[in-house]
């Protein structure tokens, strides 16, 4: 299926604060353009060349934005186009603090503050009930990565022993996949919703300046659908998946006064997040050869994401205040970077071979109940379309000798089984003929190859002496020799000269 090259798509989401800088940020009028303004130091002199204004182009703006109006224009297209077969997925990246889980896992609080988990599975849900042609199954994943160490924020619900399996990032030709991450059927809305409340109950997060519920690890939590389609003749397969991550806040240490356990996370975090952003630039550059995916746990497993066959978007986190303008500047120029990516997303179809055969094996059935009703209707009730037995086969040998030796003058044929059977058996009896007349040709005659010269003009030498030969025996046999000999002897007599 030809593949048509897309654009990652880049959003960002202004954390509301009552103390918003105006005279810092200014959104365009168009909602897909945002500006950042700085003054210049005086502490630094009259010369100073240090840029103060940048301005960013984007998908879109979203400030004061509700959840609902947020995933109408972030995560529904996306998600529709899942359900037919592309895959997707969503990030949510910023500083720490700025509204990332909020943005795609949301508040318990209020039903109306979901955020695009809970509603994309919402979504996936009210489309397997409106489906009708189709058999749909979905399944549910949770992965965090802490530290560069892989877990399963699921483990707990496969029963014991489930959070000893060694878990590792696999490359193969569907594309990146996690060995032993659990991956769990769910049956409707309530069933995905448990898990990802499971999930979340099993995350790592701390406190500091900056955030009390500061999440200290990259969470990936994806949605797996298969779409089976219900007529008979139909055994294709269309898989997609959607993953929704929510990536760990990158912060300041001066700002967040982390110390012990919390700073070492919040190395690990600083560290993935710049090898992501080194993929973000290779990627970027057309002339780049080789991608580092394998720098880190997170860009491993991005792969799919980022450089392959999928739909993906970015939701940049800003804070609007003027303390983090900082923070601010970096996440819209990583969102600007991503804007330079392609991917190329296909669907994802695939041909079930063992339902191929079943479907076939039932609709050759039918026809052969369609055949024979049609049959008795024209009185052919004798035509049978099973595979032909040995004894059938037998009497159509009998019947071309029969045939071969002009006992009788047609060949019965009931069928296509039968004409089908008929030439089966005649091949043999063909080929049997023609080895048993180049036997008695060979027994009389010497076959020589065409093709060798050498031994036809030998052969036509010795033909030549032998044609002589006979002729010779033959001249003698008739008297002409003799006749000959007795005109050269009066010949000869007549010319001696008489003394």
């Amino acid at each position: 299926m030809h593949a048509v090259e897309k654009k990652v798509r880049a959003f960002v989401r202004v954390k509301p604060t009552a103390q918003f800088a105006q005279d810092v940020i200014k959104f365009g009028p168009d909602n897909k353009s945002i500006d950042i303004y700085i003054k210049k130091d005086a502490k630094k002199g009259v010369v100073n060349n240090k840029q103060t204004d940048w301005s960013f182009k984007l998908d879109g703006v979203l400030h004061n934005t509700s959840q609902e109006l947020m995933y109408e224009t972030v995560a529904k297209k996306l998600v529709s186009e899942a359900l037919i077969g592309y895959n997707g997925t969503i990030m949510c990246y910023g500083q720490t603090g700025a509204g990332k889980t909020y943005t795609m896992t949301g508040a318990t609080a209020e039903y109306r503050h979901r955020g695009i988990i809970p509603r994309a599975v919402q979504q996936v849900f009210k489309a397997i009930a409106r489906a009708v042609d189709s058999f749909i199954t979905v399944r549910i994943s949770y992965l965090e990565i802490y530290n560069e160490t892989l877990c399963d924020l699921l483990s707990t619900m496969t029963g014991s022993g489930a959070s000893d399996v060694q878990m590792a990032i696999v490359d193969c030709p569907q594309g990146v996949y996690v060995k032993g991450l659990s991956i769990h059927p769910v049956s409707d809305e309530e069933d995905a919703l448990n898990l990802l409340f499971e999930g979340e109950t099993n995350r790592v997060i701390a406190e500091h300046t900056l955030n009390k519920n500061s999440s200290r690890s990259h969470c990936i939590f994806t949605i797996y659908i298969e779409s089976r389609f219900r007529v008979l003749s139909d055994v294709r397969c269309i898989n997609s998946k959607i993953n929704l991550i929510d990536l760990a806040g990158s912060e300041r240490l001066s700002k967040t006064g982390s110390e012990g356990r919390v700073l070492k996370e919040a190395a690990y975090i600083n560290k993935s997040l710049s090898f992501l952003e080194q993929i973000i630039i290779a990627l970027a550059d057309p002339k780049r050869e080789h991608i580092p995916f394998r720098q880190s746990k997170l860009t491993h497993v991005l792969k799919d994401s980022l450089g392959g066959k999928c739909n993906t978007v970015l939701v940049a986190n800003i804070c609007g205040e003027a303390l983090h303008v900082e923070e601010t500047l970096s996440s819209l120029r990583f969102a600007t970077r991503m804007k330079w990516i392609t991917t190329e997303p296909v669907i994802n179809v695939t041909y079930d071979s063992e339902g191929t055969v079943k479907a076939l094996e039932k609709e050759i059935s039918l026809l052969k109940q369609e055949l024979a009703m049609h049959d008795s209707l024209v009185n052919r009730s004798l035509v049978t379309y099973d595979p032909l037995t040995d004894v059938q086969l037998a009497e159509i040998k009998s019947q071309i000798h029969k045939y071969l030796q002009g006992t009788i003058d047609e060949i019965e044929v009931s069928s296509f089984l039968s004409r089908k059977g008929l030439i089966f058996c005649f091949h043999p009896i063909l080929f049997q003929g023609r080895n048993e007349v180049e036997t008695r040709l060979r027994s009389k005659y010497v076959l020589i190859d065409k093709n060798d010269f050498a031994t036809i003009a030998a052969a036509q030498k010795v033909m030549a002496v032998l044609n002589f030969s006979a002729l010779q025996s033959e001249l003698r046999n008739t008297g002409v020799m003799r006749e000959c000999t007795e005109q050269r002897c009066t010949h000869l007599q007549s010319s001696i000269p008489v003394s």
